[in-house]
């Protein structure tokens, strides 16, 4: 058959299922363009999901007369300007948008008018395309208000391909993936107000803040994350080479059920992009549960050309020039600002308490209530002296002598892991409640441990506490002396595809620190001559077959990492502090003062909280004191 042109019409139409699959994607096109114009004020308005109606207004430098009709044009830009000889740096870009393609493709697909005064200018113009037809600019009055900006209107979105309809998700999802890219857009530029309206209701709506690099960002991420978001966050700034990354990660308390509360920003961009998955993955592997994600908000900053923004039609993905930088040094920030926050727990935990333990009274008749007060009060035998009612157990268990049922063979810990501290000079039983986690008062149901801090009160899950402590210390071994490995009798050879085999052995050092030796066989093939001591015996096909899903996936070889630490958390929790054991008073301040001095102790090593604070102001509240 003979090779022929595609008229323009299929060609633009071609064009917007690759920019324009979705509204969300030509709310994003649109809303990247005002801007790159410069614009401080966006609003977005929509009706049925975007689907019959989008309108994006902002007050950037608009479009002068004679360059609306070029900007409905394929590959018209003002983003890209070439340069002697006619050259373009493609790989030189500071702008959202540079492609040229947004507006003829929405136009190819939709009734579309952009109605823009430029800067200065003093009238506004007019132009319509309407399934890919175009009509002459004419005069309008400007009613958007402001010395210029423009409004771009479109109207039933695909009615030029119906074909795209059935394809399309229910109005509410639609709505709420612009809602979703909105937010997404919002976070990234603090500088700019947004508002998002959705049948004549608000759905979203920020103010500009005058500090975007600062407050004013933590504000913004606070306004789409949540509240919650700013008290149960950390701030990141890190620097290596010309990469800056900065942000907010969320405490490993402050999680999630899915990733999508991850975000990553280079250059401005928001982006999906694997290498935040196993970045985020590596720094919190072994503070969450598998199922159970944080929430971060990432900001990376490097010069253009290190990073490639052209290689997906919808931008949402990047190609760095160095990836492994760019992990390294997310992990590495991540890494450090959660081993620097401590023994700190999120705030939600507290909130969750109160709310589980706000009293709930049942309506009575007057005479029924004071019955039942007047026989509470009567059988009611206050028996503080036998301390029975409120007071901390004395009998030793561990680390300071023999107690009741005290020992291995009872369940307790080895002698490694006894709770004994160090005398602190000055600390009594007056100075301990100036420590974060207080002093220890009471021991409840031999499970948990309640103290007294300077404003409030702290409730300690002492097998959860105490199994973090443990696995801390057994990780800070396996740093020091290596992972202990055994040597296969027979080293195992396992046929792998060619190109599986070859990422592997590339990361053969690195699995050897781990304890896995490899080395290649010929042809796909890997020999297996050493694996961890601690796994035992292991499945080795499995354990290769898993760690070429995970370099492939994420970049890293995660499997074995995750193994490791399942054998080391399931060796901690058996060395433990068990529920239903009774302390005494020295071993539980004692496992309050090792808690404030070790990273990570906020939570267990399944991402629980291991203590809940209750601020006296709250407890106050609680009982109508204010």
């Amino acid at each position: 058959m003979p090779i022929r042109r595609l008229p323009p019409e299929a060609v633009n139409r071609i064009a917007a299922g690759e920019v324009i699959e979705r509204p969300a994607a030509a709310a994003k096109e649109l809303i990247e363009n005002a801007l790159d114009a410069g614009a401080r004020r966006i609003v977005v308005a929509i009706e049925r999901g975007g689907l019959a109606s989008l309108r994006v207004e902002d007050d950037g430098a608009g479009i002068a007369k004679d360059d609306l009709p070029i900007a409905i044009e394929r590959h018209a830009t003002s983003k890209l300007v070439a340069g002697e000889g006619g050259d373009v740096d493609l790989l030189n870009i500071a702008t959202l948008g540079f492609r040229g393609e947004a507006l003829p493709s929405i136009g190819a697909v939709a009734r579309l008018t952009i109605v823009s005064r430029a800067q200065g200018a003093g009238e506004a113009w007019r132009i319509d395309v309407e399934g890919g037809a175009v009509r002459p600019v004419s005069p309008i009055a400007w009613t958007g208000g402001g010395a210029g900006g423009t409004k771009v209107d479109v109207r039933d979105l695909f009615f030029a391909t119906p074909a795209r309809l059935k394809f399309m998700k229910s109005e509410r999802a639609e709505t709420m993936a612009i809602t979703d890219m909105v937010k997404r857009l919002a976070m990234a530029r603090p500088d700019v107000a947004f508002a998002l309206e959705s049948e004549g209701r608000v759905l979203f709506r920020a103010s500009a803040e005058a500090d975007p690099e600062g407050e004013g960002r933590r504000r913004r991420l606070a306004a789409v994350l949540g509240a919650e978001f700013a008290p149960n966050s950390i701030a990141l700034d890190q620097t290596r080479g010309a990469v800056r990354l900065t942000g907010f990660a969320g405490l490993p308390t402050f999680h999630r059920g899915t990733r999508e509360h991850q975000h990553l920003f280079v250059n401005g961009r928001p982006v999906k992009d694997k290498l935040i998955v196993g970045a985020v993955r590596a720094a919190y592997q072994d503070l969450l549960a598998r199922d159970r994600h944080p929430v971060v908000a990432l900001f990376v900053d490097l010069p253009s050309e290190e990073v490639d923004q052209n290689v997906h039609p919808a931008k949402t993905e990047v190609r760095f020039r160095d990836a492994q930088l760019v992990r390294g040094l997310i992990v590495g920030a991540l890494s450090h600002a959660l081993a620097g926050a401590g023994h700190r727990a999120s705030t939600t935990t507290a909130g969750a308490a109160l709310g589980a333990i706000r009293p709930h009274f049942a309506p009575q008749p007057p005479l029924r209530a004071w019955q039942a007060a007047e026989t509470a009060l009567t059988d009611f035998q206050f028996d503080a002296p036998s301390g029975r009612v409120f007071s901390a157990p004395s009998s030793p268990v561990y680390g300071g002598g023999v107690g009741d049922g005290g020992g291995a063979e009872a369940g307790g810990p080895p002698q490694s892991a006894a709770l004994t501290a160090p005398p602190r000079a000055g600390e009594h039983d007056s100075d301990a409640v100036f420590f974060p986690l207080g002093a220890a008062r009471a021991q409840v149901h031999e499970t948990y441990i309640v103290s007294q801090t300077e404003d409030g009160i702290v409730i300690v899950d002492q097998h959860a506490a105490h199994e973090r402590l443990v696995y801390e210390r057994m990780k800070a071994h396996l740093a020091a002396g290596g992972v202990p490995r055994q040597a296969l009798l027979i080293p195992e050879v396992v046929e792998l595809d060619p190109a599986e085999a070859e990422q592997l052995l590339a990361r053969a050092g690195e699995l050897s620190e781990l304890g896995l030796v490899i080395e290649g066989f010929g042809g796909g093939a890997v020999l297996v001559r050493e694996t961890p001591a601690l796994l035992g015996q292991i499945d080795a096909k499995g354990m290769l077959k898993d760690l070429v899903d995970d370099i492939a996936e994420l970049g890293e070889a995660h499997a074995l990492k995750e193994q490791l630490e399942a054998v080391c958390s399931s060796m901690a929790c058996r060395g433990s502090v068990r529920a239903g054991r009774r302390l005494t008073a020295e071993e539980m301040n004692a496992l309050l003062r090792q808690m404030e001095a070790t990273p990570f102790s906020g939570q267990c090593n399944h991402g629980r909280p291991t203590y809940v604070e209750l601020k006296l102001a709250d407890i106050e509240r609680l009982f109508g004191r204010r």
